[in-house]
């Protein structure tokens, strides 16, 4: 069975890997045969997802371009040629547009969009000379809808997005799929950041009118591994005639807008 999902035996890799929706990809691609290298600033964290023996830890940080070409190197030389690569690893500063600081906006811009651009280039550069290979890129759906607060979350998130899309574009003809997963409220560390006390859940799946934000028809909110499988789908040769697709797991949140 899990040969047919066509992932058993490719190397993986994965950025935020540590925790949340990154930690539940590298262990849905592990569970489906993939050779993980899971990658993140956090090696404590690294520790913990690793420690199966199923998946390999590499410390990187996603801002230094050097060190992104020095890990894919490493991975290749240790694992082998990367088959499929998840760009997961994002912060979030919430704030209002006027009273967001300078550091805040380039801190999230330097992780959630030249980050990602790093990360995928790097990878790109290595699959089309081998004319096969799937990226996909775990993006929001505040990329595509505003949201109060979240300026420089969603607008990082949106260049991300279509950073993806136009590349895309550029590797279709090398048989490179390019593809983004774009979760709404998912149970992480992050989405707590946003509570502000134990109702949090039941505000997130209500909506709050005051802020222009619809609730969640599914009435529930996703937990990591929801949006683990929809990057395993996109990433699996189930999705082979898939690419430049974004694909929202946010139970309707955003009515799709």
């Amino acid at each position: 069975m899990v040969a047919e999902v066509g992932i058993d035996g490719r190397v993986a890799l994965v950025t935020g890997a540590a925790r949340g929706i990154g930690a539940a990809v590298a262990a849905a691609l592990a569970e489906a045969g993939a050779v993980v290298a899971a990658v993140d600033v956090d090696e404590d964290g690294l520790r913990s997802v690793t420690e199966d023996g199923r998946i390999t830890p590499f410390a990187a940080d996603v801002r230094d371009p050097a060190a992104v070409a020095r890990v894919v190197e490493d991975v290749e030389q240790r694992l082998g040629p990367i088959g499929v690569g998840v760009s997961v690893a994002g912060i979030l500063r919430p704030g209002a547009v006027c009273d967001t600081s300078d550091e805040d906006w380039a801190d999230t811009f330097a992780v959630n969009a030249t980050g990602v651009f790093t990360v995928l280039r790097e990878m790109a550069r290595r699959m089309r000379p081998r004319g096969s290979g799937s990226l996909v890129t775990v993006g929001s759906n505040a990329a595509g809808v505003p949201r109060s607060g979240m300026a420089a979350y969603a607008a990082s998130k949106a260049a991300a997005t279509m950073l993806s899309r136009c590349l895309g574009l550029e590797l279709a003809g090398s048989g490179v799929r390019c593809n983004i997963v774009s979760p709404g409220s998912t149970d992480t560390a992050m989405q707590r950041l946003l509570w502000t006390d134990e109702n949090g859940p039941a505000q997130v799946i209500a909506g709050n009118p005051e802020q222009f934000r619809a609730g969640i028809p599914l009435g529930r909110i996703a937990d990591p591994a929801d949006i683990a499988d929809a990057v395993l789908f996109l990433a699996s040769d189930r999705a082979r005639h898939i690419t430049m697709q974004n694909l929202y797991v946010d139970g309707g949140a955003t009515l799709r807008a």
